[in-house]
């Protein structure tokens, strides 16, 4: 027999409501830093050789409550100065005090959790997010 999850509207809103309580921690507003390379195998493994291209910013509080198991972030503040040129591969989500949320892959366009207005960064250059949506599926 296949092992089956269907979770309750209100489950599923409860546990994304959790992540937003964790991004919304510490002193501030949470953090997205932005990184070149593969996403590291869990949000526990230390950055290796991936490169930080920018710190992008989340509004305080970082989401309203989800909805039919759908979070979506409020406004995203850009990094108006790149740190690196590089090709963004993933991000690491932090609360204010730089503890560890989550890690997300990005890409751009529909379809994408992280989704980005374009993947190539140049030093100096804007780094801004587009969207930035969770489903938390019924089955």
């Amino acid at each position: 027999m296949a092992a089956n999850i269907r979770l309750a509207d209100a489950t599923r809103n409860a546990t994304l409501d959790a992540i937003t309580a964790k991004i919304d921690a510490g002193s501030g507003a949470g953090t997205m830093k932005v990184y070149s390379g593969s996403l590291p195998t869990n949000a526990n493994t230390a950055i290796g050789s991936q490169v930080l291209l920018g710190t992008l910013t989340f509004s305080d509080p970082s989401a309203g409550s989800a909805s039919a198991g759908v979070w979506t972030a409020s406004a995203i503040t850009q990094d108006g100065s790149a740190d690196a040129s590089g090709t963004i591969g993933w991000a690491r989500i932090a609360d204010s005090d730089g503890t560890t949320v989550m890690d997300v892959s990005a890409g751009t366009g529909s379809g994408v959790v992280l989704a980005f207005n374009t993947l190539a960064i140049t030093a100096g250059g804007p780094i801004s997010c587009s969207a930035f949506t969770i489903t938390v599926p019924l089955t």
